[in-house]
């Protein structure tokens, strides 16, 4: 049995962060009776094209973002890791350190749909539980997913938030989420633009992007 309270995790590239990432946190962290939510900010992601913002600026904002919520703590380890940042090697460290106590993966159900082109995703059930965020009224289907993944999560899946404090990992627990239409994609193209992102992120980070001028020219430029 479980010994401690689920620590949830999230990680992304967060470039830069905004309200869709700090609903997902709140709400998974209400949901899934989380007492703790640590955000772990990306160093070089493997699955996509480099961030647009060095590792320290994005850590930065994450921890303007994040400030103020006593839930909420930040794990810097892989913007200093020397390559690249993958689940699978962040979870090892992250048992290693805490042996007993339920780790929670937080992700959209687009990710989860997609966990098959992971590196090592089928150990990560071995680390972690999944809680995986998904639109008010349509909750997880195992019907929908991917063979490959319906295989390796057979008799995962709950509803219930509670099982994610029986064992340290093994779980898949979905989770209803406010959809907010922001992303951070987005919200480049209009600080290159020169048009406002405001109340679409914190002031604290806005005020940083607009300090070191981080997003001042379009993407792939």
């Amino acid at each position: 049995m479980a010994e401690a309270a689920p620590l949830g995790l999230l990680g992304g590239t967060f470039d830069p962060v905004h309200y869709g990432h700090l609903r997902l946190a709140e709400e998974a962290r209400e949901a899934l009776k989380l007492p703790e939510l640590r955000w772990i900010p990306a160093g070089q992601p493997p699955h996509r094209t480099a961030p647009r913002t060095a590792a320290g600026h994005r850590l930065e904002m994450v921890r303007r973002a994040v400030a103020g919520n006593p839930a909420f703590t930040v794990d810097d380890a892989e913007t200093r890791a020397p390559g690249p940042s993958f689940t699978v090697t962040t979870l090892e460290r992250l048992r290693a350190a805490l042996p007993d106590r339920p780790l929670v993966l937080l992700m959209g159900a687009d990710a989860f749909l997609g966990l098959a082109t992971w590196h090592r995703w089928r150990e990560l059930l071995d680390l972690a539980h999944l809680g995986v965020a998904t639109r008010p009224g349509f909750p997880l289907s195992s019907e929908e997913w991917p063979a490959e993944l319906a295989r390796a999560c057979a008799g995962r899946l709950s509803e219930a938030a509670d099982v994610l404090r029986a064992s340290p990992a093994g779980r898949v627990v979905g989770f209803s989420m406010t959809p907010l239409d922001i992303s951070a994609s987005l919200l480049r193209a209009r600080l290159a633009g020169g048009l406002s992102v405001r109340y679409l992120l914190p002031d604290p980070v806005r005020e940083y992007i607009e300090t070191h001028h981080l997003y001042d020219t379009p993407d792939g430029r």
